[in-house]
């Protein structure tokens, strides 16, 4: 007779651990509250998804993996990053690798991505069951709990010999990642750590970035430090200004490093011209200024800075808009070039947990069999995805590890 096996949400950790689980002759029922699967992972990557990261081993996926990374060896060496992207072009989903060796379907649609999935299930015979998981249930006779099925809001009770949450963390919660899966584990007698945003635009004290909402800044870097001014992270790439602070993959990248948010104060400081050293820059202002002797600074730095960056850049830099470019002293250009290799921006919160690609904290790891991703404490429970406390940086490394904890799950169950 078929295990029964039970997976609590029908994301991407769910769907492979579901459909893994069902592809070693388990009979498998997936149950999820959307009317459809993988809703958040439809608009994950700006709708592209970026399904795993083409690094070269799984040492440097473990290397971006801030947040409990040992745990993840067995997961990763198990089904690692090429493993992703044989199983989905095995499926029919071609892939392609972009800066950062992001990995993306060729189609640039996330949809094929969650068809892909949703055929994996298919293929397996996993009955989809549209429902809400009320309660885990567990028979409490013996020396251990042990999983006897869920209770459902509308189907009532599904009994199972083993049941595996995979229900996300709290972002996005419009999804359904409303943090269900924490209140099942700890029910069950797991601990759950800090709920935390990770991967989350960050608000900031400088009220002039409101007027430069949705300018995105290329080939830029930044460099983040604590309240005793040591750097902490630096990065390289794109960033956005928004209405609330700055955003983009490197500020999203950078808050994965600000854990200490209540208790620290972190300082970000924009190189605008990271290629040029502060006497590089002098020199090439020196030389756009020469092409505009007789104009006024502030209609100098159009080839130096995007349109809408020039105004608040002569604010910062207390020089007099309407002075002649030949009248502006070296003292000054050289204040300048600095300015520009050194705009601080003092964070002052995480945006709302409701704005996180991921949520940070979750199901103790200590309480979790890391070869099997089993509960310690519970008979027949499993975990796989975000509801577990470990979350990596922007790149695919987060899906990896969804798809990586999935199929353990799923193999293990």
């Amino acid at each position: 007779m078929s295990k029964k096996v039970i997976v609590i949400g029908g994301g991407p950790a769910g769907m492979m651990a579901a459909g893994t689980a069902a592809g070693r002759g388990c009979a498998v029922k997936l149950i999820e509250q959307n009317r459809i699967l993988g809703k958040k992972l439809l608009i994950t990557g700006k709708g592209r998804c970026n399904v795993t990261n083409a690094c070269e081993d799984v040492e440097e996926l473990i290397e971006n993996v801030p947040r409990n990374p040992r745990f993840l060896y067995s997961a990763f060496y198990t089904f690692p990053n090429t493993a992703v992207i044989k199983f989905f072009n095995d499926l029919g989903v071609k892939t392609k690798v972009e800066r950062g060796n992001r990995v993306f379907p060729e189609s640039d649609k996330s949809s094929d991505i969650a068809s892909a999935l949703r055929r994996f299930l298919t293929e397996n015979n996993v009955e989809i069951i549209h429902d809400r998981a009320d309660e885990i249930l567990c028979d409490n006779s013996g020396e251990k709990p042990k999983i006897t099925g869920v209770r459902c809001k509308n189907r009532g009770k599904i009994y199972a010999d083993s049941v595996i949450i995979a229900t996300g963390g709290m972002s996005y919660p419009d999804t359904g990642s409303t943090g269900d899966g924490y209140y099942f584990a700890e029910e069950l007698g797991h601990t759950i750590t800090e709920i935390a945003p990770s991967l989350v635009p960050l608000e900031v004290s400088e009220e002039w970035i409101r007027d430069l909402a949705g300018l995105t800044l290329k080939n830029v870097s930044i460099k983040v430090y604590n309240s005793k001014s040591k750097k902490i992270y630096e990065d390289f790439g794109e960033m956005m200004f928004a209405h609330f602070g700055l955003t983009g993959p490197i500020i999203l990248s950078a808050s994965a490093h600000m854990r200490e948010m209540k208790t620290e104060k972190y300082t970000i400081s924009l190189d605008l011209k990271p290629a040029l050293s502060e006497s590089e820059l002098d020199r090439r202002i020196l030389r756009d200024f020469g092409e505009s002797l007789n104009k006024d600074f502030r209609n100098s730095l159009g080839k130096l800075l995007p349109k809408r960056l020039i105004s608040p850049i002569i604010e910062l830099s207390g020089i007099d808009p309407l002075k002649k470019v030949n009248s502006v002293k070296k003292q000054e250009r050289a204040a300048l070039a600095a300015l520009l290799k050194n705009i601080l921006f003092h964070v002052t919160n995480f945006c709302g947990i409701d704005r996180a690609i991921i949520t940070s904290g979750g199901v103790s790891v200590g309480e979790i069999d890391p070869s099997t991703m089993r509960s310690k404490l519970v008979d027949g429970l499993s975990f796989a995805g975000e509801v577990i406390d470990v979350d990596a940086y922007t790149g695919g490394f987060n899906l990896q590890i969804a798809f990586s904890s999935g199929f353990l799950a799923g193999s293990s169950c």
